[in-house]
């Protein structure tokens, strides 16, 4: 019996498929939108063929859907979707064009996904107590830097922490200022792809906007090249 439904099933599938794409015999077709118009359901599966097929032809060869179906397919997109209890299987070519599709779509959002490096820190002489660690995410903004430290007193009444990236030709990019080193986020307009070097130094707002060289953090990122 559950062999006979989904051949029942398969034989359905195909003729809404072939009902989208315009290839269903005539005899069989005022049968089938008869009881497309008696249930949702197959209206739906129906939505999901047109949507496919619209889909396959603009993967496939770049020609645009017709004026018709591609009214239909966007009415049917800006509509509710109702919930039906299984979704269609798409057949043929168009399920090939339609999985080339999403299979694209995976490999740009993979190339285009955010990088993450993290690095500990290293105390120095000037704060040997300090420990700490950052993170790193590329975002459309730059680069966020959350940096999480312990061992750091407080800097207050004009004085505070900087932090730096640096690469190796010795350039310094200031990344922002905090007073506390518990929970920090900064940004970064600069790769640590490059500016593998990320250090903090002590400051005093004095008008002198280079590095004091007072490092209380040193860490190296390690990005993996």
């Amino acid at each position: 019996m559950r062999r006979r439904e989904d051949e029942n099933g398969g034989h359905e599938v195909a003729e809404l498929a072939a009902l989208a794409d315009g290839s269903l015999a005539p005899e069989r077709r005022a049968a089938l939108e008869a009881r497309i118009a008696a249930s949702p359901e197959l209206a739906d599966r129906l939505a999901e063929q047109e949507r496919a097929l619209a889909l396959a032809r603009m993967a496939t060869d770049g020609v645009e859907a017709p004026p018709g179906l591609r009214a239909r397919v966007e009415a049917q997109q800006r509509a509710p979707r109702r919930r039906v209890a299984r979704r269609p299987v798409l057949v043929g070519a168009f399920a090939a064009a339609v999985l080339t599709v999403a299979v694209t779509v995976v490999v740009l959002d993979s190339d285009t996904s955010n990088p993450t490096y993290r690095a500990a820190f290293a105390s120095t002489s000037l704060a040997p107590e300090a420990s700490g660690d950052v993170t790193l995410t590329r975002t459309a903004s730059g680069w966020r830097v959350e940096l999480h430290a312990t061992g750091l007193p407080r800097l207050e009444g004009g004085r505070f922490y900087q932090a730096w990236l640096r690469n190796a030709d010795g350039v310094l990019v200031p990344l922002g200022s905090f007073n506390d080193g518990r929970d920090v986020t900064l940004w970064a307009g600069v790769s640590p792809q490059t500016f593998r070097t990320i250090t903090v130094t002590r400051e005093r707002a004095d008008g002198d906007q280079s590095s004091s060289g007072q490092k209380v953090l040193v860490a190296t990122i390690d990005t993996g090249d």
